[in-house]
């Protein structure tokens, strides 16, 4: 006899329950680049200024390559509704492969990061230091992206309590790493930006053990790392059918954050490292909705595999209410309290800090209009990539922030002469053009073609 359907508290709980703790642990590995940018800001705000540019760039690597990641997650939701436990060892494997031969195509990047900054019109000495982050950051591009396959496959089988362990383990590490490595305590060099660098590869190497062991230990039956080196075709077409498209999409919405530190350093240091902190800032409330939404695929891809409509409908309203609550919060603070929050990342020595202070308190001030959103399309993502509905989200997302939100930007910032707010007003652009366009994709296209076929947009489920 079939179960009653979950009625709208019950999913609230669930997404919650599932939820919380996969937002724990984005906010941990989000404090692992907090902590760089909080620590590097005390040590001298051209280092910050500097970090802002080589952390963007990491950033859009890494949210490319994770698109492998994001794609294990419903894969594995929907194959543990089916009882499928081969699938879920296969798929997770070649995740992995994935992100080990993506980060080989990164590296000259990184290397040669200085050149193509200075030719974004940044300035020498900036790219310099960026380059000098990223030379030695861009190692731990691997360990980074094998920790989120992990964490995906183990959140995909509600494994959230250890995802959360690992990484917050993981990011409390790297204060003490931070503290010695830049500044040179307990008798090591004081190494500055370089120091940075190195503590954020170890603490991803610390975080990839954990996962790995954790992973091989509650889950030997999946057996992930045994023969590891064996290929699979089918599953490598699989992943990489579904996974590229949500990496475009993630580069998308990074993409046009980074052209917004490239246009910040075109307006000067003091506004771009008002930029990085408000930037920072902004991130940690996105963290929240990425962690909702991840439970928000979790739960589609549940419903997907085991043909539910009706629970994929109710759980997106749970999901997207309780992002809407976590925005509201996040809007009050930002506008009542940008001064405190924004002195966090600052030597009260600082000679710069006044102007920086009331420069990032502007763009906070605009963050705070897209949090709404913000939270909005990163769940609606969620819930597409839950029935594995990833290329037309992909396009919609290309022409919402590159085509509405960067041109915005760029005449908010520089021909009204609005300068940092305008370009964030851009932002706001982007992001609210993407929610509009995904929230119709789900409600209006997917959801009901799912309810009259039991099939998701997607091209076809074998082809993923």
């Amino acid at each position: 006899m079939a179960s009653a359907p979950l009625s709208y508290p019950q999913h609230l709980r669930a997404v919650i329950v599932l939820g919380l703790p996969l937002v724990g642990g984005h906010l941990a590995q989000f404090a692992i680049g907090l902590t760089d940018t909080v620590m590097v800001g005390w040590y001298g705000v051209a280092e910050l200024a500097a970090l802002t540019l080589a952390h963007t760039v990491f950033m859009v690597f890494f949210l490319f390559g994770s698109g492998f990641a994001f794609a294990v997650m419903p894969m594995v939701a929907s194959y543990a509704a089916q009882g499928d436990e081969t699938r879920i060892r296969r798929v997770t494997r070649m995740g992995l492969w994935l992100s080990i031969g993506f980060f080989a195509l990164s590296m000259p990047v990184f290397w040669f990061s200085g050149p193509i900054l200075r030719a974004l019109g940044q300035d020498a000495e900036l790219a310099r230091m960026a380059q000098t982050y990223l030379r030695i950051a861009g190692l731990g591009l691997l360990p980074a992206l094998g920790v989120m396959v992990l964490k995906s496959y183990l959140a995909a089988l509600e494994e959230t309590r250890a995802v959360f362990l690992l990484t917050a383990l993981a990011a409390l590490l790297n204060v003490p790493f931070n503290y010695v490595l830049i500044f040179g305590n307990f008798g090591f060099q004081e190494l500055g930006i370089a120091g940075a660098a190195i503590a954020s590869v170890l603490t991803h190497c610390v975080a990839l053990a954990g996962a790995m062991v954790f992973s091989d230990r509650k889950l030997p039956q999946h057996d992930l790392f045994g023969r590891f080196w064996v290929s699979d075709p089918e599953s490598l077409r699989e992943v990489f059918r579904l996974g590229w498209p949500i990496g475009v999409t993630n580069l998308s919405e990074v993409g046009l954050f980074a052209v917004s530190s490239i246009f910040m350093g075109w307006l000067g240091t003091v506004p771009l490292a008002a930029h990085g902190i408000a930037l920072q800032l902004a991130t940690a409330a996105f963290m929240i909705h990425l962690g909702l939404s991840n439970a928000a695929t979790v739960r589609a891809g549940n419903a997907f595999g085991a043909g539910d409509p009706l629970r994929l409908a109710r759980g997106a309203v749970a999901a997207l209410g309780l992002s809407a609550a976590v925005s509201l919060v996040a809007m009050v603070v930002m506008v009542a309290a940008p001064e405190p929050l924004i002195s966090l990342f600052l030597d009260p020595a600082e000679p710069d800090r006044a102007a920086i202070i009331v420069a990032g308190t502007g763009l906070l001030i605009t963050a705070a209009l897209f949090q709404l959103v913000d939270g909005a399309q990163v769940i609606t993502l969620g819930l597409l990539r839950g029935v594995q509905d990833t290329r037309v989200p992909m396009w919609m997302a290309a022409v919402a922030y590159w085509a509405l939100g960067l041109p915005a930007a760029w005449i908010g910032g520089f021909v009204l002469g609005w300068g940092g707010v305008g370009v964030w007003l851009g932002l706001v652009t982007g992001l609210g053009a993407a929610a509009i366009m995904l929230l119709f994709r789900f409600w209006a296209r997917a959801l009901p073609t799912f309810e009259a076929t039991g099939q998701s947009l997607a091209p076809a489920p074998a082809s993923h």
